[in-house]
């Protein structure tokens, strides 16, 4: 397990606000879909469509909120993206047909992208020495919080009615709220001067461009656990359909348990170069287990998943480490929003793009299938590093002297260097 509390008081703010948050996440993601096909009564593929319009809407707002977060403060604009998510979902209750949908969950999933690049500044400022390690933390408390709204959220799928599931949105709703509210107990924090140069400076650098495409390559392993494994269990395989939320749960414990130790060892973007070329192999031998569940007894079955599922989730944590490391370290401390969005590009492609690309290949597909979905994470884990190196060469000096650390901060007019708090 992680460390119970972070060092110091506004880490511990940070924190409380990404639980809260991730508890209304937990909520959505467990039964968001049920609600609008089962409550609202839209036709699964229509909510299907609806979710990929708003992935896709959602693309370019990190990348202006991010700016917006470097320039004016990154408290601020934190809080009015939850504040936004909050009324946005507290919208759905509203929904009463296709496009209405497509409204609220375009704004939900957008103010949900513009937080997350809001939000890269105040974990860099308050992260201390080491801001990825802190994000590591971070993660490993949002799994805690999605496995109890995940709790919370059996009981309206259990009871099905109308007025349960309304009862699920608010609390969602309620949970966005009160992560703004919690937010505003950090003591704010000051813009980044201005500097000479394009204002869309994470646009025009081609290695951290490259790094975000590979990312996003990588990222659609998310989607193995949650589509994928789910739908190839329940149709391919002997195994009891119970074991679909075994996997989740296996794969829960062990990001809240080792997210932070994982992320420990990896330093620099040399070493994150490094955890990706692990992470591709790890999918690869992954998919090979998951493949080979088809057509065997129920116990067979069942160890070759879980197996799957423990080797996926190591390969997921040297995934989620390294994006941490390289996505911070290779980004300018006075656009760490910016930059943050722009990586973001890469999961919400995977997000919007993944889903189908499993099903087309794994489902479709069969073992092949999976076999080319392993060899997709090996290829990307094997060219990750070269990118890194290339990044890292883009920011030297003409001279051959190495840029500024990406960890300091600029100096503001008339003082010294900020202190790490």
């Amino acid at each position: 397990m992680p460390r119970t509390l972070p060092d110091t008081r506004p880490q511990r703010t940070l924190a409380a606000s990404h639980f809260v948050n991730a508890v209304g996440s937990g909520l959505f993601l467990t039964a968001g879909v049920l609600y609008f096909t089962q409550a609202v009564r839209l036709p699964a593929a229509s909510v299907g469509l609806g979710l990929g319009i708003a992935g896709l809407l959602s693309l370019a707002v990190g990348i202006a909120v991010g700016h917006l977060a470097d320039r004016h403060g990154a408290r601020g604009v934190s809080v009015a993206t939850l504040a936004l998510q909050a009324l946005a979902t507290a919208a759905f209750v509203l929904v009463d047909g296709f496009w209405p949908f497509v409204l609220a969950v375009s704004t939900a999933t957008g103010a949900k992208a513009a937080g997350l690049a809001a939000r890269a500044p105040l974990i860099r400022h308050h992260g201390g020495d080491r801001p990825q390690e802190f994000r590591a933390y971070l993660r490993a408390v949002t799994n805690v919080g999605i496995s109890l709204g995940a709790l919370l959220a059996g009981w309206a799928v259990q009871v099905g009615t109308l007025g349960a599931y309304q009862v699920l949105v608010a609390g969602n709703a309620c949970a966005f709220a009160a992560s703004a509210a919690v937010l505003l107990l950090l003591p704010p924090t000051a813009p980044t001067p201005v500097t000479r140069g394009p204002r869309r400076l994470a646009l025009r650098d081609r290695p951290y461009l490259a790094l975000t495409a590979l990312d996003g390559v990588m990222a659609i392993q998310f989607k193995v656990l949650t589509v994928a494994i789910p739908l190839w269990l329940v149709g391919s395989t002997s195994a009891p359909h119970w074991l679909v939320s075994g996997t989740m749960l296996t794969n829960t414990v062990l990001v809240v348990g080792l997210q932070v130790r994982a992320s420990r060892g990896i330093d620099s973007p040399r070493a994150a170069g490094g955890a990706y070329r692990r992470a591709g192999a790890a999918f690869l031998v992954s998919c090979a287990l998951v493949s080979l569940s088809a057509g065997t007894p129920v116990a067979v079955a069942v160890v070759l998943l879980l197996t799957a599922v423990v080797v996926h989730t190591v390969g997921e944590l040297w995934h989620a480490a390294g994006g941490f490391e390289v996505s911070y370290a290779l980004a300018p401390p006075h656009a760490t929003g910016q930059y943050l969005g722009v990586f973001g590009l890469g999961a919400g492609l995977a997000e919007a793009l993944g889903p189908g690309l499993l099903i087309a290949l794994c489902i479709g597909g069969g073992r092949l299938g999976w076999f080319a979905v392993g060899a997709l994470f090996a290829v990307t884990g094997l060219l990750t590093p070269l990118a890194v190196r290339r990044a890292e060469a883009d920011r030297r000096s003409p001279s051959g002297e190495s840029a500024p650390s990406p960890y300091d901060r600029p100096r503001q007019p008339g003082t010294g260097r900020q202190r790490v708090p």
